[in-house]
């Protein structure tokens, strides 16, 4: 293994961790809710955790533009920007915070709305709204620290602050629930604590391992309008691009529930594959973020492109291997999930969709990681933009002809066109490099 691997291995393999442990805070409290006798806190829970799983997904972008950015001014060497790129996220997540908490109850009405859960759910949904949204800062300020960590080469303080935030969060709610029987204020409650524990975590380590950046100068009345307008437009164009994220994934959920409660539920089982690609794929997409916009930053142009060539070995590496564990383990795996028997039947029809995501997916996921690092995210917005399109046409085209098998292949085809438009826009653009 040389050097470059051995790199990448050592951002890797944290983030995967670190991805693996994000959606247990969600599991936890459904499964802890799950034993208080009544549906209605299921779905509660449920609603709950879709609305600020959206919320924050549409936020992201301040993990991502903060990465790319301290990246590029570590390798430039550049501490005092370095700095200053933490406090401009910071003062951008807290402000966004702001604008949450202000608005928090028409935004809530504005997605019960949409989502139209039933009475019963509604009002619990709303209970655990009410109190999760004060995380909101939390969250938004986790999303600034672990960027700036990612971009400094550091993936392990993340991945110790997610498996830290889990305990936290199974252990508040469990004595909450079940010690001064709260239901699902006291899961609500727990998970704002433990999203609150991870932040205060993530300060202290931050003041062990950089408290020595404090001696620089870094007044922002030196902060010239070029820097926050380029800190802007990264994130800028970040956001849209998820805002198309965000579309496909919604139409893709609600296309399948109109199909009925069979095709919704085998779908739903055949995302957790794509999540389960996703969750070690993108592990390698924070190498290269952090690598990438390192030797990018530093203009060491040989070191960069040995970086993009091993981050697509490693990536078909993880083609072969989840390709093959789909193809031999995929039915079992959802077998496991479910025991509805007119669910696991028809999931045969459609399990092959699956045995496809990782070749469609993973060009898409690379490019995705070290287009962050440069901060290229015109063409992440450009790409997203582009498979969209090709996406809702597909879906217009197919599912009325193919049903179910048309709305995979549109999205497998999404899937795929985001990595060639990236590869056609890198290759004339980027590659050329002394």
């Amino acid at each position: 293994m040389n050097k470059c691997d051995r790199q990448i291995l050592k951002i890797a393999l944290p983030a995967i961790v670190t991805n693996i442990t994000v959606p247990l805070l969600g599991l936890v409290d459904t499964a802890i809710v799950g034993h208080m006798g009544d549906a209605a806190y299921i779905g509660a829970i449920a609603v709950g955790s879709m609305i600020f799983n959206l919320v924050y997904w549409v936020f992201a972008f301040l993990r991502m533009g903060t990465s790319g950015m301290t990246a590029q001014a570590w390798g430039r060497r550049d501490v005092k920007e370095v700095l200053r790129l933490l406090m401009r996220s910071m003062m951008v997540s807290s402000s966004i915070s702001l604008i949450l908490l202000i608005l928090q109850y028409p935004l809530r009405e504005l997605i019960l709305w949409f989502i139209g859960p039933s009475a019963d759910v509604r009002l619990l949904a709303t209970t655990y709204y009410n109190i999760v949204i004060w995380g909101a800062p939390a969250m938004l300020g986790l999303y600034s620290m672990s960027g700036w960590f990612i971009g400094m080469q550091n993936t392990r303080i993340p991945m110790f602050i997610s498996i830290m935030q889990n305990v936290a969060n199974i252990m508040v709610s469990l004595w909450l629930v079940y010690g001064l029987d709260m239901k699902v204020e006291g899961v609500a409650l727990g998970t704002v604590i433990a999203q609150y524990a991870g932040l205060f975590v993530a300060i202290g380590m931050w003041m062990c391992y950089y408290r020595r950046l404090l001696r620089q100068d870094i007044s922002f009345m030196k902060d010239s309008l070029v820097d926050w307008l380029a800190f802007f437009r990264v994130n800028r164009d970040i956001f849209l691009r998820t805002l198309f994220l965000v579309a496909v994934n919604l139409y893709f959920t609600s296309a399948g529930a109109r199909q009925g409660a069979v095709i919704l539920a085998v779908n739903t089982l055949l995302m957790q594959l794509f999540l389960f690609f996703s969750y070690f794929t993108d592990g390698f997409a924070y190498a290269g973020e952090a690598l990438g916009g390192k030797y990018w930053g530093a203009r060491n142009w040989s070191a960069f492109r040995e970086v993009v060539n091993c981050l697509f070995v490693w990536g078909g590496i993880m083609v072969l291997l989840f390709t093959t564990v789909y193809v031999i383990g995929g039915m079992p795996f959802l077998r496991l999930l479910t025991d509805e028997p007119q669910v696991v039947e028809a999931s045969r029809d459609y399990v092959w969709w699956a045995y496809l995501i990782p070749l469609a997916g993973v060009v898409a996921f690379v490019w995705d990681g070290i287009f962050i690092g440069i901060t290229a995210t015109r063409g992440m917005l450009l790409s997203s933009c582009i498979a969209a399109v090709v996406f809702f046409v597909g879906c217009i085209s197919l599912i009325g002809v193919l049903g179910n098998h048309g709305l995979w292949l549109s999205m497998i085809l999404y899937l795929a066109v985001r990595g060639i438009v990236q590869t056609i826009i890198y290759s004339r653009t980027y590659s050329m490099k002394p």
